[in-house]
């Protein structure tokens, strides 16, 4: 029999988890586990289809046009939770880290991606394994906005920015070069900055 909802959310997951974006996330393959490593039986989860068209992608019928001419639309995933004699229900948005997918970005395993954060959503929310860290992503909605904008910047924000500046062919270093800046005394509002610029202007928002 599965543990309460208080003996699980008590459980410590942090040695489980792996990072992604500066934030801790509990790999849905290592829920499954933790679930049957304290009493559940039966855990499974399966999408559930778009009814008019048949797809585990669900988007909405409104188009959206950004300011580079794109055209956009919502895309969400639902899933279907059983635990047991129990069954739940998840709809998330498609995500590309903390910011939402567009067209030109679509992928399978960015669907895959979204229906595994709902599976591990959904299981915090109704048994409380892993709700604390829930707690912790809705304290970080903005990680690039930091409290001292004059400490030096963390590496995840350092990695996020070198990571976001290849895969958009930005020179990294000839930006720096021309603000005068050095990535070795790169501050946490500066990196900030330049992150809240290739998300607004090259279609990462």
């Amino acid at each position: 029999m599965l543990k309460s909802y208080e003996e699980l959310r008590n459980i410590d997951v942090k040695r489980f988890c792996k990072k992604r974006d500066g934030l801790d996330y509990l790999p849905w393959a290592m829920c499954v586990k933790l679930l049957h490593d304290n009493g559940a039986e039966v855990v499974r989860w399966e999408p559930i289809p778009d009814p008019s068209t048949g797809s585990s992608l669900i988007m909405s019928n409104q188009t959206f046009t950004d300011s580079k001419g794109n055209t956009n639309r919502c895309y969400e995933t639902r899933i279907r939770v059983t635990i047991d004699d129990k069954e739940y229900e998840m709809q998330t948005p498609v995500m590309n880290g903390a910011n939402p997918v567009k067209d030109n970005s679509m992928s399978q395993q960015r669907v895959w991606n979204s229906m595994c954060r709902a599976f591990v959503k959904c299981v915090a929310l109704n048994t409380g394994l892993g709700f604390d860290l829930w707690l912790k992503e809705e304290d970080n909605e903005n990680p690039d906005i930091p409290r001292n904008l004059d400490m030096p910047a963390s590496e995840p924000k350092i990695k996020s920015l070198k990571n976001k500046c290849a895969s958009y062919d930005v020179n990294l270093e000839e930006w720096l070069n021309k603000r005068n800046w050095k990535i070795e005394t790169l501050t946490e509002g500066q990196a900030a900055w330049m992150l809240s610029v290739l998300q607004k202007q090259l279609g990462d928002e």
